[in-house]
C-alpha cells in the first residue's frame, strides 16, 4: 500500500477482505487447523508451503496485524509476540547465542537492561552498554569480533534520550551486524527507523499501539535489507541448514525479505511459545486504526505540558526532547519532526518529599506504572518502583529522588495542566 499515506494504512493495511468476508479482522480463536491429508500438513512442517497448523507458532489473526505493523514501518515481514519483553528477547536471540556479544545503548528501558545484563548474560551472551552520546572512538572500541548486533531505543524509556539512528547504523554496518531499534515510544507515525538505516524494529504494542492499557503484546519487524549472506560465519543460523527443519537454509528458501522472521517463527516461537493471543491481536488492530490521530494529540499536549512545567517556579528541571533547550533537540528535529510522544519527565524543587506531596495532590492523572495510553498517568519512581533504594542509590541508577514521570493522555490539555498546577501548589519541601 505504498501509494497511500501512513494515515490511510493505519486503517487499510494488513487485511483485505474478499467478497462477502468480514470487514473487520476476524478473530481465529482456534488452537489447531484441519487438513485433508497428512501430506498437506507435512508440507507445512517442511516449510514448503505457507499455512497454519498450531497457533503457538502462527495464527491468521496475528499475521494480519503483524502485516499491518510491517507495512507501517516499511518492513518486509513481522511477527507478534506475547509482550514487548518477548519481542526484545527474540530480536537478539534469533541471531546471537552462547559466546556472542551485543553492543547496546546504556539508556534503554530498565526491563531491557535487566534482560540483557542479567538473564541473557546467564545464557552466555555478553552485552556492552555504551552512552548514546559516546565518542566515535568509544563506539568503535565497544565492538568485538563476536559482536552480533547493536541495540537502542528511538526514544529511551524513561530517560527520553533520542537515539542517533544513522550514526549507530553506520557503525553497526561497518562491523557487519544489524542495528535493532525499539520504536515503542515513537511508533512509525513519528519515526520510521528503517529510513535512517536500522535493520530490525521492535515494539511493545502494549503502549501506544494498543493505546488503551487493555492488552499486552509485542512485535518484531524486519526491514528485509540486511544481507546475512555476506557474513555466513557470523550468522550460521540463517545461512546454513537447520537440522530441526529438514535442513532448510532460511536465506536460500525465503530470501533476505523473509529469512529472519521465518527463522524466528520456526525456531523461537516453536520452542519458547511466547505468542500473542488472537484476541489481543484484535485489540491491537483497533488501536492501530487511530494511532495516527492519537500520536499527534499526545505529542501536541506533551509539548504544552513540558512548556508549562519549564516555566513553573516549583519545577527544578524538565526532560522532553521537543523543547528547544533539551540536549536532544537537534536529534529530535532530524528523527522526530512530527513530535516526540506524550511522555514528560521532570523534577520538583524540594526533592523526594515535594514529589510525594505532588503525587498525593493529583486528581485527574492516575498513579500507575503504565505509560503511553489514552489516560494521563503519573509515577514517582523513588516512592514506588524504586522505593527500596536510598537517594544515593537512586542517583547512581540515573533516577533522581525528585523525578516524576508523566504520561500525557488524550484529555483536554487545559484540564491536564490545571491538574498539574494545583498538585504543584501542594508540593512543599
Amino acid at each position: 500500500m505504498d501509494k497511500y499515506s501512513i494515515e490511510t494504512r493505519c486503517l487499510q493495511a494488513g487485511y483485505k477482505p474478499g467478497n462477502g468476508e468480514p470487514r473487520q479482522v476476524p478473530i481465529i480463536q482456534s488452537t489447531t487447523f484441519k487438513y485433508d491429508t497428512s501430506e498437506d500438513m507435512g508440507r507445512l512442517f517442511d516449510l514448503e508451503t505457507s499455512g497454519y497448523f498450531y497457533t503457538r507458532l502462527a495464527n491468521p489473526t496475528n499475521d494480519h496485524v503483524a502485516a499491518k505493523i510491517a507495512d507501517l514501518e516499511g518492513g518486509t515481514a513481522a511477527i507478534l509476540t506475547s509482550s514487548g519483553q518477548a519481542a526484545t528477547f527474540y530480536s537478539i536471540f534469533n541471531i546471537a547465542s552462547c559466546g556472542d556479544h551485543v553492543v547496546c545503548s546504556a539508556t534503554v528501558y530498565g526491563g531491557t537492561y535487566n534482560l540483557f545484563a542479567v538473564t541473557m548474560k546467564r545464557m552466555g551472551i555478553d552485552f556492552t552498554f555504551i552512552a548514546p552520546d559516546c565518542t566515535d572512538e568509544e563506539l568503535e572500541d565497544a565492538f568485538k569480533p563476536n559482536t552480533k548486533a547493536v541495540f537502542g531505543e528511538t526514544i529511551a524509556n524513561p530517560a527520553l534520550v533520542v537515539f542517533d539512528i544513522e550514526r549507530f547504523a553506520k557503525a553497526a554496518h561497518a562491523h557487519g551486524v544489524p542495528l535493532i531499534v525499539d520504536n515503542t515510544f515513537a511508533t512509525p507515525i513519528l519515526c520510521r527507523p528503517f529510513e535512517f538505516g536500522a535493520d530490525i524494529v521492535t515494539h511493545s504494542t502494549t503502549k501506544y499501539m494498543d493505546g488503551h492499557a487493555a492488552t499486552v503484546g509485542g512485535c518484531v519487524v524486519d526491514s528485509g535489507r540486511f544481507d546475512w549472506t555476506k557474513y555466513p560465519d557470523k550468522f550460521p543460523g540463517l545461512c546454513t541448514p537447520d537440522d530441526s527443519y529438514h535442513g532448510v537454509t532460511y536465506t536460500q528458501r525465503f530470501g533476505l525479505e523473509g529469512a529472519y522472521i521465518t527463522k524466528m517463527t520456526a525456531q523461537l516461537m516453536r520452542d519458547f511459545g511466547a505468542i500473542q493471543s488472537p484476541q489481543n491481536a484484535f485489540y491491537i488492530n483497533l488501536g492501530l486504526e487511530s494511532l495516527h490521530l492519537r500520536m499527534k494529540r499526545h505529542s501536541e499536549t506533551g509539548l504544552r505540558v513540558a512548556n508549562f512545567l519549564s516555566s513553573h517556579e516549583k519545577v527544578a528541571w524538565v526532560k522532553y526532547p521537543s523543547l528547544p533547550q533539551d540536549p536532544c533537540y537537534h536529534k529530535t528535529k532530524k528523527y522526530l519532526p512530527k513530535g516526540c510522544c506524550g511522555v514528560v519527565s521532570f523534577g520538583i524543587k524540594g526533592g523526594r518529599k515535594a514529589a510525594e506531596a505532588f503525587m498525593k495532590g493529583l486528581k485527574l492523572a492516575g498513579i500507575a506504572t503504565h505509560v503511553a495510553d489514552a489516560k494521563t498517568c503519573c509515577l514517582h519512581p523513588a516512592s514506588s518502583t524504586h522505593r527500596q533504594m536510598s537517594d544515593d542509590e537512586l542517583r547512581a541508577a540515573g533516577v533522581s529522588p525528585d523525578l516524576v514521570r508523566l504520561s500525557i493522555g488524550l484529555e483536554d490539555a487545559d484540564d491536564i495542566i490545571s491538574d498539574i498546577r494545583q498538585a504543584l501548589e501542594q508540593a512543599q519541601a
